[in-house]
Order: C-alpha cells, then structure tokens, then sequence
C-alpha cells in the first residue's frame, strides 16, 4: 500500500473510535430512559393489581412507587433496592428505610448523572410528592446540604416522618465513588391543589 492510500483511510480509525466513544458515553442515559417506560407500565399493573411487577422478565427489582416534582419536571418510577445495579435503570428506596406513610424516614438515591441530575436546582420550599399503592404522600423541601457519607447517618430509625433524597456530589466530577453526598431533606407537607 503506497502513502497515498495510508493518507486517504486516515480518517477511519479516528472517527470509529470517536463514534465508540459517543456510543457507550450515550448509553447510560439512554437505558435510564428507555427503564423508565418500562418501569412506568409495571407501576401501572402495580397500582391495578396490588402487588409488585417485574419490569421485565429477568429483572431482580419491581417498582414501588412514583417521584414526582412538578416545579422540575420530574416524573420517576422508583425501585425497591438502592443497589448500584437497581440505580442505572431509576432511583431506589433503600431496604432499611420506610415507605411513605408509615411515620418514619423514607430514603431514595439516584445517581447525579442521570435521575437525580435535577436535585443541584431544588430549593427549600419545593414540594415532592411520592405515590405509593397505599396512596400520594407530599413533601415540602426544608434543608439542602452536602455531606460526607463516611460519618453522617441519615435518620433512619427516629420515628419522625421524613423524605430524604441522596446522590452523589459534586455533580459535575468526572469521578466515581468519592465520601460526598448531596441530600435533600423534606418534610411531611398538605397535597398541593
């Protein structure tokens, strides 16, 4: 093969690994959203049957309620497990903490790239409102802060009802797993309207 044929197929290796990289970069965001169809039609047969489905037929999680934040356009089917696996599809309820309703603190995480992307604009003062099978409970947002989750509990366990809702922060770093953590804390408020 002569230079000129070499200079004539530069271009191909540099634009197969850019699309590569555009691929798998798109990817995560795009299984969030697409989970979240899914999701939404088990929480449909959830709330009609009563008791959990599958989203598909491998899945090893079942929703368990709906996020909902008007103010932020926020609409998310929230899973049983706050796993990292659970987490790529929705937010999840942590096992060791309450469903709402039931007097003490409910927990859901989600990670800051995708679900939880939203929490770095919540104010004090915002209204959330979770929809379990036993009905719509509203929350009114009354302190947002950062915290190392290294030596911060999260008040699970006090038999004071609350939502707490955790991501990950900073929410722009370019790396995984460091102590800080981003967590809204909401307290039992009127449905709205």
């Amino acid at each position: 093969m002569n230079l000129r044929a070499v200079k004539r197929w530069a271009w191909l290796p540099p634009t197969l690994v850019g699309a590569l990289l555009l691929g798998h970069g798109a990817w995560i965001p795009a299984k969030a959203l697409l989970a979240q169809h899914l999701l939404t039609r088990a929480w449909a047969h959830t709330l009609a049957e009563g008791h959990g489905h599958r989203p598909w037929p491998w899945a090893d999680h079942w929703p368990v309620g709906r996020l909902l934040i008007p103010q932020h356009d926020i609409d998310w089917v929230v899973l049983d497990s706050d796993s990292g696996h659970v987490l790529a599809f929705a937010p999840g309820r942590h096992p060791r903490s309450a469903m709402p309703g039931d007097g003490d603190v409910t927990v859901i995480s989600g990670h800051r790239d995708t679900h939880f992307r939203f929490l770095e604009h919540v104010q004090v003062g915002d209204v959330i409102e979770i929809e379990t099978n036993r009905g719509r409970f509203a929350y009114r947002v009354e302190d947002t802060r950062v915290v190392n989750a290294e030596n911060v509990r999260l008040g699970v366990g006090l038999a004071k009802e609350r939502l707490v809702l955790v991501t990950c922060y900073p929410f722009d770093s370019l790396s995984v797993g460091g102590p800080l953590r981003f967590v809204v804390t909401a307290a039992v408020a009127a449905m709205p309207g």
